[in-house]
């Protein structure tokens, strides 16, 4: 199904001429529950992987014993979605049955891979892959036109709190016989860094610079424009919310800053760097209902409407990913938000 953002609230540029400066066109990938295959883009869906080529692995430094069986949570999920997708039997409640909400209970976080020492390698887990023809605004080498996302989906990577993530272009038609089965892990930190597979809906938007990275004397006559903080409502047209940065999986466009202060991103080699994509946790939440796409209004407060992938970066915020567009060979950069 096409997905459409419906056009923003007011016209910005209208109102303040000087944003058209300011402006990026971003592509949001609309991921949705489906069944893709490796010819298609996708979050949490099957790769087109050589059959040759060994699969990534982590052989960083933690604890990867104990957590959620990756079998588990997506049978919990799958279990979820038909209990209530179903209509109840008469005078049933709706929801699982007593049989499925004995198994869900069963399902508890535990030491399920014993075998495991902190450095052995384990497979990592396969998040996306985009197709440049479904992606007009993705960046990388121009000479490859599938890109490839995977983490290790576990919280301690690099000394920080957070998974590690692998990115790998190709040229799809050098694939030749394409791996018939991808390795999981058999344990996961947690359930949300465990995608559920979604075919992707792309449309191109156009975005604005985040606030705080507009020049000061625009930001205030964009606070004027608000009005006092105390006179606004849920109705109230807010340029933050409303009419910069496009909510939800996207490619291009403009970085969310969400948790942090917005920083400038440089390359090793000097090189201001490009959002490549933005992995999220919500396609919107109550500050960015204007942008739900038409054809999903009247299911937005569905139950996991809003988090079709069921993947969830900290505390419900987002993955911004940077590339050099001087060469793409160069390290790419990661920033966790939320």
């Amino acid at each position: 199904m096409t997905r459409t953002t419906p056009h923003r609230p007011v016209d910005v540029e209208g109102l303040f001429p000087e944003l058209a400066a300011y402006r990026a066109t971003a592509t949001r990938l609309h991921p949705r529950p489906g069944a893709p295959g490796v010819a298609d883009s996708s979050v949490g869906g099957p790769f087109l992987w050589p059959a040759d080529e060994p699969w990534p692995v982590c052989t960083e430094t933690h604890r990867r014993r104990y957590g959620d069986r990756t079998e588990d949570v997506r049978t919990t999920r799958r279990i979820l979605a038909e209990a209530w997708a179903r209509t109840p039997a008469r005078g049933a409640e709706p929801g699982p049955t007593a049989e499925e909400g004995e198994l869900l209970s069963s399902f508890k976080r535990g030491r399920y891979a014993p075998w495991l020492e902190d450095t052995d390698p384990i497979p990592l887990l396969a998040l996306a892959q985009l197709y440049r023809r479904d992606v007009p605004e993705l960046g990388g080498p121009a000479d490859r036109d599938l890109l490839q996302i995977l983490w290790c989906p576990f919280d301690a990577h690099h000394g920080k709190h957070e998974p590690a993530v692998e990115l790998r272009w190709r040229s799809a038609a050098e694939v030749g016989e394409v791996l018939a089965e991808q390795p999981e892990p058999v344990v996961v930190g947690s359930e949300g860094y465990v995608p559920s597979p979604c075919v992707l809906d792309p449309e191109t938007v156009v975005e604005h610079q985040d606030f705080d990275l507009l020049p000061p004397d625009l930001q205030a006559r964009i606070e004027e424009w608000e009005g006092d903080e105390d006179d606004q409502d849920e109705d109230s047209v807010l340029y933050w919310s409303d009419l910069s940065i496009a909510p939800g999986w996207k490619a291009g466009g403009f970085a969310p800053w969400t948790a942090t202060d917005p920083t400038p991103v440089v390359c090793a080699c000097g090189t201001s760097m490009d959002l490549l994509i933005t992995v999220a946790s919500r396609e919107w939440d109550g500050g960015s209902r204007s942008w739900i796409p038409l054809e999903d209004r009247a299911t937005a407060d569905a139950m996991d409407a809003g988090i079709p992938t069921h993947v969830t970066v900290g505390r419900w915020g987002s993955m911004n990913v940077f590339v050099c567009p001087k060469d793409a060979e160069h390290a790419p950069r990661f920033f966790f938000q939320g």
